[in-house]
């Protein structure tokens, strides 16, 4: 499902849309959506689609419509340190995003149904560590994903703060979600076709409340015809951070302080930050039209009979900015990343740069 706001031509601009259509309400949100590109989670040959809201699937890889996502992160009211538990992990799209909020003392887990796609989720996991100047800005909660059924979690699992399904929860696993959740923890999930949010207010007590109407594929029930015996789904430890990444952690961040402050003396100089390029439109968006005809979904774009009216006097509005922009202001200058640099200017051996950098490839 999706089409619920306008394609966009970038991510950026998919955030805009989904803003405007309050989709996307809070800044932490706003910011991890923007910090990862959707489309590093298609495959190359379709991510001309990457920017629609609308869902995506290829053989068992599947990425929910982006508005479905960001009332998803809405939903969890996702703090730092806090732990979640993604079922049905998929790419692992959603809980890299989650993980750049929960930062580096959060616990972050996966159950993906497909060993193929935990295989996918973990190559774009890895090229979003070692590529994305995004990386540098947050302290990342890293995910763990584990293959089995999210139906057959070993019963001795640690409950959960924050718990999301990706796909249908049939009614009379209800109870067996809620067994998931921590008191005070959050659980979203699709359930007799409403994304519901459910907060456990205490060992026995529960709010309820529907989000919005969805489609989801439903769960997959366990299959016990080989052995007849239960494959228990025996979920990541919560691991304790060594004292050597406890001291990268804090490095970091004070390196990270010392930058902003610099940026703030710089400011307080009467140095402004240079203006943000920002794409110059001659043409007004055009909307998004979804039609639903028997369960399959068609894409068409209908034009605003007055656009063709309008577009003459959009250009003409804009070439007094064209005139007074200098050549050089054209094109954005390239991000520039402040803690790369930072980290690469101290007086240290290199392999500890590098360490402090994980190693990383940009």
């Amino acid at each position: 499902m999706g089409g619920a706001v306008s394609a966009g031509e970038d991510n950026d601009e998919l955030i805009d849309n989904l803003k405007e259509a309050q989709y996307i309400r809070t800044e932490l949100v706003e910011q991890a959506f923007r910090a990862i590109d959707r489309a590093d989670y298609y495959l190359e040959e379709f991510k001309d689609n990457a920017y629609k809201d609308l869902a995506w699937k290829h053989g068992n890889i599947h990425l929910s419509a982006p508005c479905i996502y960001s009332e998803v992160m809405e939903a969890l009211d996702l703090q730092p340190g806090l732990s979640f538990l993604n079922l049905g992990s998929g790419t692992g799209y959603l809980s890299s995003m989650v993980g750049l909020i929960l930062g580096p003392f959060g616990v972050n887990h996966g159950v993906e149904l497909h060993s193929d796609v935990i295989e996918y989720a973990k190559q774009k996991l890895d090229f979003f560590i070692k590529t994305s100047d995004s990386f540098d800005k947050f302290e990342f909660c890293e995910p763990s994903f584990v293959t089995g059924n999210c139906l057959e979690i070993s019963p001795d699992c640690t409950q959960y703060d924050r718990v999301y399904c990706g796909a249908g929860v049939q009614k009379e696993h209800e109870d067996y979600m809620k067994s998931l959740l921590k008191v005070g923890g959050i659980l979203v999930m699709p359930l007799e076709e409403k994304l519901t949010k459910i907060t456990r207010t205490g060992p026995s007590a529960w709010e309820t409340k529907k989000i919005l109407a969805v489609s989801f594929a439903p769960l997959i029930q366990p299959n016990h015809a080989d052995s007849g015996k239960s494959r228990l789904v025996h979920l990541p430890p919560v691991a304790v951070r060594s004292l050597q990444d406890l001291a990268r952690i804090a490095i970091r961040g004070t390196i990270k302080k010392i930058i902003h402050q610099e940026a703030m003396s710089k400011a307080g100089n009467g140095l402004k930050n240079p203006p943000r390029f920002k794409r110059r439109r001659v043409r007004r968006r055009r909307m998004e039209t979804i039609v639903f005809l028997d369960k399959e979904v068609f894409a068409s774009r209908i034009s605003n009979p007055s656009d063709d009216n309008n577009n003459r006097e959009d250009i003409e509005e804009e070439r007094p900015e064209e005139e007074e922009t200098k050549p050089s202001e054209l094109k954005p200058d390239p991000p520039v990343n402040f803690l790369r640099e930072k980290v690469l200017s101290l007086p240290l051996p290199d392999p500890l740069k590098y360490y402090l950098l994980y190693y990383r490839e940009k």
